[in-house]
This record gives C-alpha cells, structure tokens and sequence, in this order.
C-alpha cells in the first residue's frame, strides 16, 4: 500500500478497539514468568553450554599475543574463540557490519576498553568466568584519546545540509545570524554540558545461538530484527536465509538493542566451535564499556530577541565525540524547527575520541539539545522580563523556520503549554527564584516544551484469518517493553470486526515480514500502519469469498456486513485459511508537510535547603502526538520517559577514566537511575489529534517525547526553587550546595 495522500475516513476512525485503553496482552506471560526472554529459550536449545565474552583490558593498542594454555586446560572448558581463528573456523574476513562503528570483535588492533577479544566456552557459567580470566593478553598499549572538551578543540565540523549559504559542511545558516545578534536589544550567550549516558536497561545484552548443520538459529535481544539478521549474516559470511534470528521479548532497550551487538555474534562464533548451543549474556560492566552509549555534548547556545520577546537570532552549537568513521549527538535538531526566529546559525562537531563507541539513545539529538535549549529559553524569558510559558508562546511558529513554505502537519504546542499551565497550577508559580519554602524544603516549579520528530519508515505484515474466525498477525516486529502485541492486535481487531481476544499476534522472528522495527519513536505509528495495509488486503479477500462487494462491505462484532447480506467472518475461511500480506510505504507527503510532536513539561521540585537534596514533587507531560493508539500503554511509556529524564537531570552519568579510557561506574550500584522516593507524582494528559499526514491510522510516536525537555523542566524548577542555575548535567548538589539561600 502506498501512502501518497493525506489518509481520508477509514475504519479505524471507528474508534471501538483503537484508541481504547487495553491491558497488555502480553502482560500476564511476564508476570507470571512465561515470556521467554533471549536468555531462557531452554526447551528449543537443550544442553547449552555458557560462553563468557573476554574484554580488553586497554582502551588502545595491539595485542602482542594471546596465551589460552591455561584456559584450555581449566574445568569444562569447550572451546575458546579468537579474531586469529575465524579463518579455520570457515566464517570469511570478520569486518564491520552494517550498523557498527567497531569491530565487535577486536584483533590484533583494540578500538576501545573491553572491546570483545575472545569467547571462552564451558559447561557451567562459573566454569567459563573461571577460565576467562586465566585467558592472558599481551598488550602495546598507545596513547589514547579520552577528554572531550581537549578534542574538541581541533574537531570539524561536521553533518549539516552543506547547501549554498553554509558558511561551511555542517553548519547551516538562515539570513545573516550574526548581524541580527549584535544588533538585539536583549541576548543570551552561555555554554551547557551533558555527560555520557547509559541505557542502563534491565534486560542485559543476551543471546542463545544453535548451529544445525550450516544453518544458524539465533535467540537473542534487539529492537530491529531485519538489520541484526542482515548483519550477523554480513559479519559471519554467511547467507541470511541460513540464519533465523527472533527476538520475540525484549527487556528493555532505549536504543542500545537497535544494532548486533558482541553477545550474538560471540555466541554464534562459540556455538559453531563447541558443536553445541552456546549462551551469552554480557555482564553489567561489559555492557557499559562494551556496548553502546549516548554520547556527552558540549553546547553553545546564543539568542538574541526584540524587547518584545520576539526571537531575532538563535543559534545553536554543540560537539560530541566517537570513534573514528563515527557520527555526533545531533543536539541541535530541535533548535531548527522548534521556534521561529528570522536568523538561525546551527552547527555541530565531531572528536575523535578512543571511548566506546556513542551511538542512538532513547531521543538521541533532541533528548540531550533539549536539555540545553530549553533552559536557555528559560534565562532568556528572565531577561526579557517575561513568563517562560508566554515567551515560548510568542515565538510559536506554525511553518518549518528554515523553509516557511512547509507547514507543520500538526502542531498543537500552544495549546499544549496553556492547558498544562492550567492544570498543573503554573498562576501560583513565584516568578522571583527561591521565594517558596516549605518546612526545610526550597520550592520551585519549571517548565519546557516537548519534541520529537515523527519518521515514517516502510513496514509489513502477513494477516491470517482461520475458520474459527480467529485473526493471526505475523510481522518481525519487536516489543521492547513499550506494548507492540497490544497495539498490534488492536489494528487488526479493528481492521477485521473482532475482539481483541481473536487475535493472535507473533513478533520478533526474521521468517515474517519486514517491520519498522522498534526504536526513534517510530514503532508504533509505522508497524500497525502496516498490519493496516495487511488487513485491507485480507478484508478483500474476506469480501471476494463470501461474494461481497469489497467497495461495500463493513466488518464489525464478528461479522461482515454488504447491503442486506451479512456472514461471520469465519464463514469466509471455511473452506481453507485466508492469508494476506502487504507493507505500508510512504510517498512524498512528509517533504510537502513537517511531521512532527510536541508538548510541554511541568515539574514541581523541592531542594532541601540543608543538603542540596533534590525530590521531584509533581510532575506533568501534555502531548500532542496523532492518535493514541492505546492510552494506557502510552501514559506507561510516557511516565517511564518522564523518569529517564529525571535520571538525566539528577544523577545520570558515565564517569570516565581519563587515564585508561574507560566508564568507571559501569554496573547499576554506581551508575544511578531514579527510584520511587525521588518522584512523588506523575500524570499524563494526551490531546485530542488525528494526523491524517501521517499515515492510515493517523497516529505518530509518543515514547521519545515524553522524555525531551524534561531536564531542562528540573532545572528550571531547580532555579526557580534556590535561585542557583546549574548548566552542567546532572545537578548534583556540590554543584549548588554552597550557593543555597542561607538557612533562616
């Protein structure tokens, strides 16, 4: 099906299983512990034997040589896999894939600490840890490059439009910035930190890999099915129709399971070796340092405005680092498009840095920028002497700023802020900072705008229809937490007249049709748009069986419905299963319209007047995002966003080691994420919208949004609270401490 024009009334505009709150269908297998994560596929690879990844212990270098005697010779010992033996083992020239930055298994060069040198495989998990670290590698270590702000010095510039009126690639400019903000009556000019991040997920990066004959099955964790199982098939050499990869639970991902990752190939690699199923889960520490993680960004943000409030000159700088061949944290995507202002410099730069390797992080881009830009609104609005929520109203702009014939498809912002404001109490907010108290408690509220851009991406399905009347979806779609059986099943039950209890939806397995996979808040919107295309092909189906005109037919309580003829569905499958399979594909609509979402965030801290202690007291997300498929699974992804972004504002950070280049606080008892005590309070509120650019359901992402802008919605509360502006992330209390009003 082709998406080429704005969607027009269609049967999901019934409304009577979409857009309705539903309990997760997968919900009582993962309570009740019968969900097989990655991990547990126990029955379908008996006997599996344990493989522990061996990690290099410099962050750059050679490897003079590797000694396995010892490991070879330790208790259960199967097999131990290098880089020097995938020659003999028939895997072809080991290389980068696809998707990956780095090797994922390092030799004789090391990219970066723990990068993947080896696999050790035993019997028993404890065997295989036991002969790991009998594994001895001799290393020429080189000097590596690990401090950011030194490598930016000399970084370039990079990405960015290159077009005519670029004062060079990776900067873009619209009129002339520099004028417009020397000439302003009033400016902002101030520099803000973000450190590296973890996605510290639950589930860690795990995989079970089983060989029969030449041919691969691969049980493991990742968000995107069709790129893993391309790439493990580009990584080993092999076709990929020898390879099925399944992913069908996933715990938790946030965009660090987007890509192949170390534990399915070194599972895969230890499986062919020791002639036996191999599992692999990487350990905490590894996953830090091993796998992915969101870049720290250095930004520069620059706004100069008309006494008015009215937005002259904005501009916006940030530089992150990464490997070598790498990309940047794309900080200032939403500074292009998120406000209007007739002069706009936006710029990024990219160091080359020898940490692990940066890549996509829940909201990667706009969830760091954010963080920086909206607390510059926030200083800005100070100095106009104006409300924060009235200046981002005032420089509300319904066209993209860079290219004004392109207007938003949908772009609720406004309406956002003001209904926010008034629900969550913003009139009794004190403009002067640290003027609210409570007990020992320094009260504040902040505030910042929500927004994430909408990607359409082509996506499949196969749709089954049996003779007992029960609907099957078949799509290698993946549900990381966030409820895509749900939602999934929703579509089809709306698409075919049935209850949610008739359909049957399978996930996360490379024999089905290609999705758009799970990840830059484009899951959702994109996979049911699919099972979309799907159902309309097996509704004609449906209708040609039973002799219907397809034209005039409605399905609805179990039945279809032509004129004054009307059959149970499962009559038209009484002679043999219907089986339709069709992919959503996307015209030109998005280059005629901006598709975007937008909202507001609201928080209300209290600062411990003694100690710095931070506790988030209430909290509230407005979004605008299309139709919300199911509200109760997307206030839970919503509230989980909203949490993250408390984490980021807080106490999240990736501590590195200049000396040896590594995360030092690599495991969840150093590295902090939020617990209950620290949020008293969430609420979401979702706006009435259906964005017919979209796509057929009219719906958008939600998951992303929810997390942009909230740290900068802390920190402002946290300025409005003590009348100490942090901008460096996370706001620990040394960062204020002794800034605090006196005690009284």
């Amino acid at each position: 099906m082709k998406f080429d024009t704005p969607a027009g009334p269609n049967p999901i505009d019934r409304m009577t299983v979409v857009g309705r709150a539903h309990d997760r269908i997968d919900g009582p297998l993962k309570t009740t512990g019968h969900a097989p994560y990655a991990y547990e596929h126990h029955r379908e690879a008996p006997n599996a034997a344990y493989g522990q990844v061996v990690g290099a212990a410099v962050a750059k270098g050679m490897i003079r040589s590797i000694d396995l005697d010892e490991a070879r010779a330790a208790p259960g010992v199967l097999a131990i896999v290098t880089a020097t033996d995938l020659a003999k083992l028939g895997f072809g020239k080991f290389g980068k894939g696809k998707f990956n930055t780095v090797k994922l298994l390092g030799g004789p060069a090391v990219d970066h600490y723990h990068q993947a040198l080896a696999i050790v495989v035993a019997e028993t998990f404890e065997q295989a840890r036991a002969a790991a670290n009998l594994v001895r590698i001799d290393y020429a270590r080189s000097q590596g490059r690990f401090d950011l702000d030194e490598a930016l010095k000399t970084a370039p510039l990079t990405g960015g439009s290159s077009d005519e009126g670029s004062a060079a690639p990776g900067m873009d400019r619209v009129g002339d910035f520099e004028t417009a903000f020397a000439a302003a009556p009033v400016t902002l000019d101030a520099r803000y930190t973000t450190p590296d991040h973890s996605h510290a997920m639950m589930e860690p990066f795990a995989s079970i890999a089983s060989w029969t004959g030449d041919e691969l099955t691969l049980w493991t964790s990742n968000q995107m099915i069709a790129w893993g199982h391309g790439d493990l098939a580009r990584t080993l050499g092999i076709p990929k129709e020898k390879i099925s990869f399944q992913s069908a639970y996933v715990g938790g991902g946030f965009g660090g399971k987007l890509f192949l990752r170390t534990d399915a190939v070194m599972a895969a690699l230890g499986a062919k070796a020791a002639g036996r199923p191999v599992k692999v889960a990487l350990s905490r520490p590894m996953i830090a340092n091993n796998t992915t993680h969101r870049p720290a960004t250095r930004q520069h943000i620059r706004i100069g405005a008309a006494k008015d409030g009215t937005i002259t000159a904005i501009a916006h700088e940030s530089g992150s680092g990464d490997q070598p061949n790498g990309s940047p944290e794309t900080a200032v995507n939403q500074t292009k498009l998120l406000y209007a202002g007739a002069n706009r410099l936006t710029a990024m730069r990219l160091a080359v840095l020898d940490l692990p390797e940066g890549n996509a992080m829940r909201a990667p881009g706009e969830a760091p920028g954010m963080m920086a830009l909206e607390i510059a609104m926030d200083e800005m609005a100070e100095k106009l002497g104006m409300d924060p929520i009235a200046f981002r109203v005032k420089n509300d702009t319904q066209v993209d700023p860079e290219k004004p014939t392109r207007r938003f498809s949908q772009r609720q912002l406004v309406r956002c802020l003001t209904e926010g404001a008034e629900q969550f109490g913003w009139s009794r907010r004190q403009a002067k900072p640290a003027s609210v108290r409570d007990g020992r408690w320094l009260v504040g509220m902040g505030v910042a705008s929500a927004f994430r851009n909408h990607m359409n991406m082509t996506s499949g399905a196969r749709v089954r229809l049996d003779g007992k009347g029960v609907v099957t979806v078949e799509t290698d779609m993946t549900d990381i937490g966030t409820g895509s059986y749900t939602i999934i099943a929703q579509t089809a039950a709306e698409m075919m007249g049935v209850p949610l209890e008739a359909v049957v939806v399978r996930l996360g397995n490379s024999a089905y049709p290609v999705s758009a996979g799970s990840g830059g808040q484009f899951g959702a919107a994109n996979a049911t748009a699919g099972v979309y295309a799907a159902c309309v092909k097996l509704r004609e189906q449906v209708a040609q069986r039973l002799g219907y005109n397809s034209a005039d037919v409605a399905f609805a309580g179990g039945k279809v419905t032509s004129g004054n003829r009307s059959a149970d569905l499962a009559q038209a499958a009484s002679a043999g299963e219907l089986v339709a399979q069709d992919k959503i594909e996307f015209g030109d609509l998005e280059k005629q319209w901006q598709l975007s979402t937008f909202g507001a965030h609201f928080v209300e801290v209290g600062v411990d007047a003694y100690t710095g202690a931070t506790r988030l007291r209430r909290m509230l997300a407005v979004c605008a995002a299309g139709r919300i498929i199911n509200p109760k699974s997307a206030r839970s992804q919503v509230i989980g966003a909203m949490t993250m972004g408390v984490g980021s504002a807080l106490m999240e950070e990736l501590a590195v080691d200049p000396r040896f280049g590594l995360f030092v606080n690599h495991d969840l008892a150093t590295y902090e994420v939020p617990v209950h005590a620290d949020i008293l309070h969430q609420e979401v509120v979702f706006l009435e919208e259906a964005d017919d650019k979209a796509n057929p359901m009219k719906a958008k992402g939600v998951g992303e949004l929810g997390l942009c802008g909230v740290g900068a919605a802390v920190a402002n509360a946290i300025y409005n609270a003590t009348g100490v502006r942090v901008r460096d992330y996370p706001i620990t209390l040394d960062k204020h401490l002794e800034k605090l009003p006196a005690v009284a």
